[in-house]
Parts: C-alpha cells; sequence; structure tokens
C-alpha cells in the first residue's frame, strides 16, 4: 500500500521546464509536453508527458487524473475493510460488521466457486414456472428489486414537472449492448461486436447448461434484444425531456400493453394506489406488447435466464466471470487483464455501503479548511455567472431577471452530507457474496421505492463524498460537489495558487455545473426544478441558434477511424464546458492572483488557469473505449473537453499567442459565445 502513497505524492514534482514560455519551475511543468505548440493542441501540450510517463494499466480501459485520486481512496478505503474483516467481534448489524461481512465475502474465492450456481437456482426455478409472456414481464418487474430485471427500466424519482413530488417513471431498456447503436450501425468495429456478442451469448449459457441447444437459444435472445432496439429512442432523442415526460394513467398504460397488468405489477414492488406514471418512451411499450406474440415462451425463458446471468457473473463462480470480462472488459472496452480482485470487491463494497465509508473519509481527506476555499470559489463563480447574465446582449431582460433569480436559488452543496443515510436494517452476512449483493440491492430498491410516500428530501445526495464525480439536479436546482472531485493529485489544496486552482475546480466542476442549469435541457426548470417554460419565444429561438453552431462544431470532430462526435447528443456537456470556463476566467480575474497577472514559474495567472483546467482533463482512452464513449456517452472525450472550448474562447487565443496558422484557432465568426 506505501507504494500507491508514494507513487501519488510524486505524481507532480516540481521538475525543470523548457521550452516557449519559462525556464522556471512549476508544479505542473512535469506534465507538460514542451516539444508542442500550445496554440496546435493545448491539450497534448498540457498533458503529453503526463500521459507518456502514466501508460494505461492493463486492467483498465481509460486512465488519467481521476485514477490518481482513485488509487488514493482505494488505498484508505481498502485499510477500512481489512480492519473491519478482522473484527471478527463487530456487533451484529454494526456498521464495522456490515463492512467486514461484505468485503471478506467477496475476497472468498475458493466459497463463491464451490457454490456454483446453487445461489441462483430459486430464480432459475421461477423462470422455468413462467406460463406466459404477461408472466415473464411480471417475474421481471419482481427481479427489479435486485437489480437485474429486464424488458425496461424502473426507478422513482421527483415529478419533473412537480418537484415536491416522487412518481414512478418507466423508460426503454432490455438491451445487453450499451446502446441501441450496436445493433444497427454497419461499420466493422461495431459488426464484429455485434458478432462477438452473439457468441458471448452463447458462451455464457453453455456455462448455465452445456446440454442446450445454446447456439439457438444465443439467437433467439439477440433477435429480441434487436427488436427492442428498433423500437428505442436514439441517445440524442433521449436528451429531450419534454418528449421523454408522458404522464400515463395505469388504465391507459394497461390499454397500450393489454397483456400487463400494471397495477398487479407494481403492487409486486410494494407501489400501491398509483393513479398514473410517467411512461419515457411510449411507443417502446406498445412495440414490447407487439413483440408478446413474435417469440415462443422458450425465447422469452431464455431472454430472462441470459438477463440473470449477465447480471449477476461477477458473483458467480470464475468460469462465469471471466467470461462476462471477456466481452464486456476486453470485446467491448479493451482491457486485457481484469482489475485485482481487492479493487472490484473494494468497487461493489464502495457502491453498497458508500455513505458508511464516506463519514470516514471525509473525516481524514476534506478538512474545515478545504471546504471554506471550495466555498470561496463556489462564491466568486456565482458572482461572476451573474454579472455575464447581466451583460448578456442576446437576452431579454425579462428573461435575465427569470435567470438570475434561478441562479440566486441554487442550492450548493459541498464535500458530504449534512445527514447520512442509515443502513440499520441492511442484513449482511459472512458467507454468501451473492446474497450480500442482492440484499444491499434490495436495501436500496426499498429505499428508492419508500420515497413516493413521502415529502421529497432535498437534503439527500446521489453521489458518496468519495465519488471522483459531480452534478447538477435540475429537479432541486443544486450542484453537487463531492469531496473527491475536490482533490489535487499530489497537492493540498493549500499548497496551489487561485488561478490553477479555478482552472482545476472552479471552471471544470463548479462552473460546469452550474452551467447546466441553463444549458439546453437544464434552462427547461425553473428555480424550483420543475419542467417549466420561463424564457421568452425570443430568447429562447436565440439560444437555439447559438447552440446550432456548437453542434456543428462538434459534428465535425473525427476522434477514431471515421467516428465522429455526436453534436446533438453531447450539446449540453459542450455548452456546460464552455460555460464553466468564460464564467471561471472571469471569476479567476477577481482574486488577487487574478488581478496581479503575476508569473509563477515562468507562467502568468491567465496561462495557470488554462493549464488547471486542462489537467482537469488529463484522461486518455483505448480505443475500444474511446469508440464505445462516442457512441454511448453525451460527453465529448477528455482532449476535445479541452481543445473545443478553448477554441472558442479570446482569453485563450491572448495567453497562448493562438494565431490563423495555428490548428486550435476558429474565425471569429463561428468561434460559439452563449454564456
Amino acid at each position: 500500500m506505501k507504494h500507491f502513497i508514494n507513487f501519488l505524492a510524486a505524481v507532480i514534482i516540481l521538475a525543470a521546464a523548457s521550452g516557449t514560455f519559462s525556464q522556471e519551475k512549476y508544479f505542473l511543468n512535469n506534465n507538460i509536453d514542451f516539444s508542442v505548440n500550445p496554440a496546435d493542441d493545448f491539450f497534448q501540450y498540457a498533458n503529453g508527458s503526463f500521459i507518456k510517463a502514466n501508460p494505461i494499466p492493463p486492467y483498465e480501459h481509460t486512465y488519467g487524473i481521476f485514477n490518481l485520486v482513485e488509487d488514493s481512496v482505494y488505498v484508505y478505503l481498502y485499510n477500512i475493510c481489512l480492519d473491519a474483516q478482522k473484527d471478527v467481534i463487530a456487533a451484529k448489524g454494526s456498521n464495522t460488521q456490515k463492512i467486514g461481512d461484505f468485503f471478506y465475502s467477496g475476497m472468498n474465492e475458493n466459497s463463491i466457486n464451490d457454490m456454483g450456481v446453487k445461489p441462483i437456482e430459486e430464480y432459475l426455478k421461477k423462470i422455468d414456472g413462467v406460463k406466459s409472456f404477461s408472466e415473464a414481464v411480471a417475474l421481471a418487474v419482481t427481479f427489479k428489486q435486485y437489480g437485474f430485471g429486464p424488458f425496461f427500466s424502473l426507478y422513482v424519482s421527483q415529478d419533473l414537472m412537480n418537484s415536491d413530488k416522487n412518481v414512478v417513471t418507466l423508460y426503454q431498456g432490455g438491451i445487453g449492448l450499451p446502446d441501441r447503436d450496436y445493433f444497427f450501425n454497419t461499420d466493422g468495429r461495431t459488426s464484429n461486436i455485434r458478432k462477438e456478442y452473439k457468441k458471448h451469448i452463447e458462451k455464457s449459457m453453455s456455462l448455465l447448461d452445456r446440454k442446450a441447444n445454446n447456439e439457438k437459444i444465443s439467437l433467439a435472445v439477440f433477435e429480441i434484444e434487436t427488436d427492442l432496439a428498433k423500437i428505442s429512442r436514439k441517445l440524442e432523442d433521449l436528451r429531450d425531456d419534454y418528449a421523454n415526460y408522458n404522464r400515463m394513467t395505469i388504465a391507459e398504460l394497461n390499454k397500450r400493453t393489454p397483456s400487463l397488468d400494471w397495477n398487479a405489477m407494481l403492487g409486486y414492488l410494494g407501489i400501491k394506489n398509483q393513479e398514473f406514471v410517467i411512461v419515457g418512451q411510449p411507443e417502446f411499450f406498445t412495440g414490447l406488447e407487439k413483440l408478446s406474440s413474435k417469440y415462443t415462451l422458450d425465447d422469452w425463458k431464455s431472454y430472462l435466464k441470459w438477463h440473470l446471468i449477465r447480471n449477476l457473473s461477477e458473483y458467480l463462480p470464475k468460469e462465469f466471470d471471466d467470461e462476462h470480462f471477456r466481452f464486456y472488459g476486453t470485446i467491448l472496452n479493451g482491457t486485457t487483464e481484469q482489475k485485482p480482485r481487492w479493487k472490484r470487491v473494494l468497487d461493489n463494497t464502495n457502491d453498497m455501503l458508500g455513505e458508511i465509508l464516506g463519514m470516514e473519509y471525509v473525516r481524514l481527506y476534506f478538512p474545515p479548511e478545504d471546504k471554506e476555499r471550495t466555498k470561496y470559489i463556489v462564491d466568486l463563480m456565482a458572482k461572476s455567472f451573474g454579472e455575464r447574465i447581466k451583460k448578456l446582449d442576446w437576452m431579454s431582460e425579462e428573461t435575465k431577471e427569470k435567470a438570475l433569480v434561478k441562479l440566486g436559488t441554487m442550492v450548493k452543496k459541498i464535500g458530504y452530507p449534512d445527514k447520512w443515510k442509515d443502513y440499520s436494517t441492511l442484513e449482511i452476512v459472512r458467507d454468501s457474496y451473492l446474497k450480500n449483493i442482492l440484499n444491499a440491492s434490495k436495501w436500496h430498491y426499498d429505499d428508492m421505492v419508500s420515497k413516493l410516500y413521502k415529502p421529497v428530501d432535498r437534503t439527500e445526495w446521489d453521489m458518496t463524498p468519495q465519488t471522483y464525480n459531480a452534478y447538477y439536479n435540475p429537479s432541486n436546482n443544486e450542484i453537487v460537489l463531492p469531496a473527491a472531485i475536490l482533490t489535487i493529485p499530489g497537492k493540498r489544496m493549500s499548497e496551489v495558487d487561485d488561478a490553477f486552482l479555478f482552472g482545476f475546480i472552479g471552471a471544470s466542476t463548479v462552473g460546469h455545473e452550474m452551467t447546466h442549469g441553463f444549458d439546453d435541457q437544464g434552462r427547461l426548470y425553473d428555480e424550483k426544478g420543475n419542467l417549466q417554460g420561463w424564457w421568452t419565444a425570443s430568447d429562447s429561438a436565440k439560444f437555439v441558434e447559438k447552440s446550432k453552431l456548437m453542434v456543428e462544431q462538434y459534428n465535425n470532430y473525427v476522434v477514431l477511424d471515421s467516428m465522429r462526435i455526436n453534436g446533438k447528443a453531447t450539446l449540453g456537456e459542450n455548452i456546460a464546458d464552455l460555460g464553466g470556463l468564460v464564467i471561471g476566467y472571469e471569476a479567476m480575474k477577481m482574486t488577487k492572483d487574478g488581478q496581479e497577472n503575476k508569473e509563477i514559474g515562468g507562467f502568468n495567472a491567465d496561462q495557470r488557469y488554462f493549464l488547471g483546467y486542462a489537467f482537469s482533463w488529463a484522461v486518455y482512452y483505448r480505443p475500444e473505449m474511446l469508440a464505445k464513449r462516442v457512441m454511448t456517452d453525451v460527453h465529448s472525450p477528455a482532449f476535445l473537453r479541452v481543445n473545443g472550448p478553448y477554441s472558442n474562447i479570446n482569453e485563450f487565443y491572448k495567453a497562448f499567442n493562438v494565431s490563423e496558422s495555428n490548428k486550435m484557432f476558429r474565425p471569429e465568426n463561428i468561434r460559439v459565445s452563449i454564456w
């Protein structure tokens, strides 16, 4: 473990710099590739040496700054789990007992292998007992409380049009590939994935029953999923919140799918007396009804068994786990080795018992002074955003006034929740990993359903403090900044300058999330979190026109083979990247560091700001993973989260002497400026 800690401390060290700007030292110099012209490729300039020095490990499909933070989190959480595992006299039901027994059960590979498929036999028998399509769907619904029910998604969340209430939502789903387009794209890479997917289904099902006609089963399952993909909406179409909000009474839904009794199915999950549900994609459920008679009952049973195996392979004997990794790890993501088992088990412990571990994490890793400095950044970012809104030349005073109200009422959650989840009713045992996974899944499901009958709890967090991520929740009009995302690898927050910090945290995280409240989706929600138009028609039209320039910009980026960025699908994130940067720059200029613009290690404040933001996206991918991201992710790849927005920012051009002869240059008439 000491190796990790020493590595992290040495990741960013003071190093002699050479090149365009200085021969002096700055703590980022070891990351910079001074052979690259920053005006041609700033991402490679800022992070090139970091990338060369840190090749992607064989068990990772992506590598970068977040791995450095996560590795330090792994070390700390691993020690917590080891200590808890050794504490065999911990009181039953205590947090220590839960953590220790969960981790022990996952690390006990011999026990898992010895059990074989016995832990899932009861579910297989239930599938074998199904007598009709309607019973197959009903059984899948009951499986959802354990995290593996196919056909469609079902969850409880805030009503988009009445954020004070929670509501049941039904959404398209039921496929085993990452996105519906995997079933239809004709390029060689995707065609091969389809071929391998069918092999994977066949091999996995043969592990369950070698005597069955598993080739035939695989083809039937693949055909079912292809038909489900045909009735599914595209990635970019799922970003239209109005189009994906369709309120229906249970009677209306039953009429759309006459073979299914929705009152009964919801009742199996403890959801009773529902007058209505939100149906994301009504045509999907109409299409599902039509498919009911297309396939045999045996085909539907095979489909259920496949999704049972697909979702639980990691917790079954080694041959199931290995085959699952072969396809989802190697074929889809390009990784050649599994992560060490302790990391994989720790990931699941963290997923299932996250806030228990989070309590200890923040005590040691997020001191009060870091929270105060983050608050200082957040306050200046909000001030900067407000000033920019007031000065917009394309927005009317009427809309500006409402935008300022929304910004002013935006909740900022920093570091960790004020109130922690109570896991007291969750039972964890020492002798069955799968049972613990299912028990914990059921606990989280029951916790979700219980929200239907309670007032919305706006203090709740959807991420743990040790998560290297952040989010904007439109229904609560809040930004949420977990402690881990505020971590600088190898440095304490007190050791770095404001210019760097406003780029690294202010622009990439705080401003990015704030801007989500006003991007192509977030702008549709009012200050109370309701999906309700508050822009004038003229302002909305101007916003859409400005956004088209950004869609065109990203559509033109070719990132792999002939694969291009989907500008429409990534629009919200691209707007937030650009918005965070322009807001963050002006916030940085409000600080003493920004106003003086003095050099540190040969870089002035403006340059350190752009370097800081670029370092926050020091991330790179295996080709397989990059292809997957382009097809499934609403975020652009990391290098375009730097070069893309920078090419629109005049202050960047000035800071790094970008001219018409440079690759980062974009003519002024097509530079995107929204916020």
